[in-house]
This record gives C-alpha cells, sequence and structure tokens, in this order.
C-alpha cells in the first residue's frame, strides 16, 4: 500500500514491529538500530543462563542435545560446539533461493525477537544481525525444507551460517561465500556460545517474514479489488441501490461496511450511473460485492492481528526468565498459530481473483451486460477482442483454488516422533507468492477490460476514483480498436498492481481508502 513517503529508520525494540515496519527495510533498506533497553535485557538474560550452566543445570538444547537427542546430556564445557553442530547439521533447506525481501525480512523479526531479552543471547548477536541488515549482506537461504513445528529449522539455520563465516550470502545482490560477504561489508564473524543456536534458528520466523511481506501485498489486494470491481461496475451500469450503506449496516460486518463504502467513493460524481438504473437488480457478482469483498477484508484483518502477535512474540525454546531467574522450555517455536492465518490469507486472496473473473464475464458477455459489444471489441467476429485474457484469468483462478487445500491438516512426524505434529506453515507462505502473483494478474486483466469498456461510454465520465486508475492504465496501455498481441500490456497493468500504483493513484484523487480498525492484540 502506499504510505506517500517511505520510513527511513526502524527502531526494534521486541515489542512494538509493524508490517509496514518489516516491509520498510526489508524492501526499502530503511536503517534499523537497536533499543538500548534491549542491550540491557540481553545482557541479563545471558547471565541468567551462565548461572545454570555453571550450576550444571539439565537444560534443554544448552547441556542436553536435541529432539529424539535430548535426553543425552552435553558436557557444559562442550555446549559452545554444541550450538555450532546444530547450526551445520541442521542447514539442510533445498530448492530456490528465498528472495531477498523475503530473507530481509526474517532477520529483522528475528532481530526483533533478539531484543526481548527472553533468548539467553549476547546482544553481539542481535547487533550482528542488525549490522548485516544495514550493509545488505543477504544470507542464501532455500526456500523448501521446513516443516514448521520446532519452527523453521532449516531456514533459520542457513540465515545464521555466514554469521560464523560459513554457507553463502548476498552482497548487495551479488552471491558468494558467506564469509567473503562479511569481510566486504566489515562485520566480524563470530562463534556461537551457549544456547545461542537454537536462539537464531528455533521459531517460525521465515513463515512469519515471508507471510508479513505477503500479508501487505494481500492488503494492497484489497484495495484493487474494490477499484477493478468500481470500474466493471460503471462498465456494466451497476443498480446503485445495492450500495447503500443501510444495507451493509444491517449486516453489521465492518468488512461489508467498509467495502461499500469505498465502491461509493470510488463512484461518486459518475456521470455513466448519473441516470436511472435499467435492471431491478444485478447478479451476486455485483449486487454481492460489498459482503464478498468485505468478507475477505475481515479475514485479512484478523491475519494481521495474528501476525503482529507473533512478530513480538517469543518463539524460542527454552526461555529466559530474567525477574525469577528461571529457564523454562515449551513450544512457543510450534507454527501453528501462524499457519492457520496463513492458510485463510490464501484463501482470502484467492476470493478476490475469483470475484474478479466472475465479474469479467459480466463485461465480455453481451448476454449478460446488455450494453457492451461482445468481448469488449469493434467489429468482432474479424476481431476476438478479449476473449483470450478471460482464459488467462480463468486458468489462475483454478491454479489457486488447488493451491488454497490446506496443508496444516496434513501433518507428517519427524525426529524420531519426537516432534509428531507439524504445522507445515512455511508451505503455506510459500504457495501464497504464487497465489497473490496469480491474483495480481486476474485484477490486472480487469482492470484492462475495464478500461476498454469506459470506451465505449461515449464520454461519460467515470466517479473520480476510477477516473484516476483509467488514466493512469491509459498512460502506458491504449484503447484497443482492433486485435493485436496485448500479454505486454497485462504484464504492464499488473506491475501497477503489484507496485501499487493503482492504489497510489486513486488515493492520491479521493484520499486514502478506508480500512477495518485492527483488532486489538491480545496484551
Amino acid at each position: 500500500m502506499w504510505k506517500g513517503t517511505y520510513m527511513k529508520k526502524v527502531i526494534i525494540n521486541g515489542k512494538n514491529l509493524t508490517i509496514d515496519q518489516i516491509k520498510a527495510v526489508a524492501r526499502n533498506y530503511a536503517e534499523v538500530s537497536i533499543d538500548e533497553g534491549a542491550f540491557t535485557k540481553s545482557e541479563q538474560s545471558y547471565a541468567v543462563l551462565q548461572k545454570k550452566i555453571d550450576e550444571k543445570v539439565k537444560i534443554y538444547g544448552v547441556t542436553t542435545g536435541f529432539g529424539e537427542f535430548s535426553q543425552v546430556f552435553i558436557d557444559p564445557e562442550k555446549a559452545a560446539q554444541l550450538q555450532m553442530n546444530l547450526v551445520r547439521s541442521h542447514s539442510m533447506g533445498v530448492g530456490d533461493p528465498a528472495k531477498e525481501d523475503v530473507v530481509r525480512a526474517t532477520m529483522l523479526c528475528r532481530a526483533n525477537y533478539l531484543a526481548s531479552g527472553l533468548s539467553g543471547a549476547r546482544p553481539l548477536i542481535l547487533e550482528t544481525l542488525v549490522k548485516m541488515l544495514n550493509k545488505r549482506v543477504t544470507p542464501l537461504i532455500l526456500e523448501q525444507g521446513s516443516v514448521g513445528s520446532s519452527g523453521d529449522l532449516a531456514p533459520l539455520a542457513m540465515m545464521t551460517l555466514p554469521l560464523l563465516g560459513e554457507g553463502e550470502a548476498f552482497y548487495k545482490g551479488v552471491r558468494m561465500p558467506g564469509k567473503k560477504a562479511m569481510q566486504l561489508a566489515g562485520i566480524p564473524t563470530l562463534s556461537l556460545l551457549a544456547k545461542e543456536g537454537l536462539a537464531l534458528i528455533n521459531g517460525d520466523t521465515f513463515m512469519v517474514g515471508m507471510g508479513s511481506l505477503e500479508l501487505y501485498d494481500a492488503l494492497n489486494i484489497a484495495k484493487v479489488s474494490e477499484i477493478s470491481c468500481g470500474m466493471t461496475m460503471e462498465a456494466i451500469e451497476v443498480v446503485y441501490a445495492a450500495l447503500n450503506e443501510k444495507i451493509a449496516l444491517a449486516r453489521k460486518f465492518d468488512g461489508q461496511v467498509i467495502s461499500a463504502r469505498n465502491l461509493r467513493r470510488l463512484l461518486d460524481k459518475s456521470e455513466i450511473l448519473a441516470g436511472p438504473p435499467t435492471r431491478v437488480q444485478d447478479a451476486y457478482s455485483i449486487r454481492c460485492a460489498p459482503v464478498i469483498l468485505g468478507a475477505s477484508r475481515e479475514a485479512l484483518n484478523w491475519v494481521k492481528r495474528q501476525f503482529t502477535t507473533e512478530m513480538n512474540a517469543a518463539q524460542d525454546n527454552p526461555l529466559i526468565f530474567v525477574d525469577t531467574e528461571e529457564v523454562i522450555s515449551g513450544g512457543n517455536f510450534h507454527g501453528q498459530p501462524i499457519c492457520m492465518p496463513l492458510e485463510t490469507m490464501a484463501i482470502a486472496t484467492q476470493e478476490y481473483a475469483n470475484a474478479s473473473e466472475i465479474r469479467q464475464e459480466r463485461m465480455n458477455n453481451p448476454y449478460y451486460s446488455k450494453i457492451l459489444p461482445a468481448f469488449l471489441i469493434e467489429n468482432g467476429g474479424l476481431n476476438s477482442g478479449f476473449m483470450m485474457p478471460q482464459y488467462a484469468s480463468a486458468a489462475l483462478v483454478n491454479e489457486n483454488k488447488i493451491l488454497c487445500y490446506p496443508g496444516i491438516v496434513d501433518s507428517i512426524p519427524v525426529s524420531a516422533g519426537q516432534e509428531d505434529d507439524c504445522s507445515m506453515g512455511t508451505n503455506a507462505a510459500l504457495k501464497i507468492l504464487r497465489i497473490l502473483r496469480n491474483t495480481q494478474y486476474v485484477l490486472a486483466i480487469e482492470l484492462m477490460l475495464g478500461c476498454q469498456a469506459l470506451d465505449f461510454k461515449k464520454g461519460k465520465k467515470p466517479g473520480k476514483g476510477i477516473q484516476a486508475a483509467y488514466a493512469l492504465i491509459r498512460s502506458q496501455v491504449p484503447y484497443l480498436a482492433e486485435d493485436k498481441v496485448i500479454y505486454k500490456d497485462v504484464e504492464k497493468i499488473k506491475e501497477m498492481v503489484r507496485k501499487g500504483e493503482i492504489v497510489q493513484a486513486v488515493e492520491k484523487a479521493i484520499g486514502p481508502l478506508e480500512e477495518p480498525k485492527e483488532y486489538e492484540r491480545p496484551y
């Protein structure tokens, strides 16, 4: 979403990280700094842990092995070697390298957790991660290989390797050995001490980082969906009464109320809709648009609440509580609280694509619109017009439906049965990358069709918000008078959608589109 200006600096303290801040650091390279209180908390946490080690207290992952090896006692003198072995052995990712913004988001979320002082890691670990962010040292993380139970062990272990002078990393976009990347950036490598390997890799931070950026994009799609829907409403000359606020208020859902309100603002001052309607009511995809779009808005709002909670939460095991000098083992690393929102995000985003493809049919099919030429082209028959773009939308929507199968319902035990209920949340985050891209294309196609349909309105202008979107698109994509190759036009509009340019143009014209009030955090 367009915010007018980019954040230039983000301060982390383990408590107040936001989706917008993650985007600013991950994509816009905002500088990261550490709140002074975080250093104190980290030092105190480290001191408590060292005291327990000196007392030879049995602590999971510190003086014991991991997973099924938790019953194996490790001599405290070998505690540091245990952590180095953990990172090396768990760096078992496969597949394609994760994108730079995803890795940076992951690093920021992990640094924010370390700033909470619950990890037992030295302040040096936190400082090193932040330096890497600020100097654009981005560890190589291979996307696949996490089951999301003890968190994202493989991705986070790969994130940790360059801190140790191992693995691979990208320095200012160039791939190289991790040690060389750290040297070029002037960042000293380090050796891990007791618990620090766990502090870096135990938790669902990879899916949180990736999912936070996906949520940012999904919230942008929510606005684009209202804009593209409004354009289709102008094109088919909607029965405007269905957008009456009394109808939405009677249903009581904030999402519906807000989507209806946004649609009315987008259509305000429309010359096309100034006259009396020619129909009594429209099909569900049009008449129920505030209900359909609003439901996805409600779902994404809940997802945002869950992510905002998790990115400021303790995901490690064990945790160090300074006030009582306790080291307590539990299961905060498990990805279930984030996997369920991820699956919800997948469905909510797909519904935007599904509704858009249906609306495209309302414009393309003259038996539905009654007022537009078949496939929105002059000399139909000789010209096929926008027949094939809807084919593409149908293919993309079908793929989204396949991807919406919830992996969370299909757990596979690992680690000799010790980790017997896995969230598979990282797989959910990975599939959403594809769902988002598909949905951006579908909405781009609807916007392309909508602009073409508006050109048949004999000079009548649409509402101010729709006019702003139309003008931006027409600045790069012309009216289609006869058949030509148009895949490049679709790509141009898709990029406008992805970059937030459509929303930016509209919000400059009519002000920010409304969003549901955020859920209060449960703490």
